[in-house]
């Protein structure tokens, strides 16, 4: 194998890496989180940032998410 041939593999990698990171692939994650930012008004945001903690939720989805709602993903 080239190294033009390895370096066009690994870009090919890197596209499909890209567009895996965009599909939204777990939908408990998604509810989960829709949860909580729907009971932010009623609970706050310290309490409503506990609940997706205790299920799971990766903290970094869960602050974007509830820190900046503009950082959501669609769909």
């Amino acid at each position: 194998m080239k190294m033009d041939d390895l370096g066009a593999e690994s870009m090919a990698q890197s596209v499909e890496d890209a567009r895996l990171r965009v599909l939204r692939t777990d939908l408990r994650t998604r509810d989960l989180v829709n949860q909580a930012v729907a009971s932010v008004p009623t609970l706050g945001l310290q309490r409503a940032a506990e609940f997706p903690a205790a299920m799971n939720v990766p903290a970094e989805v869960a602050v974007r998410t509830l820190v900046y709602p503009q950082r959501r993903r669609r769909g």
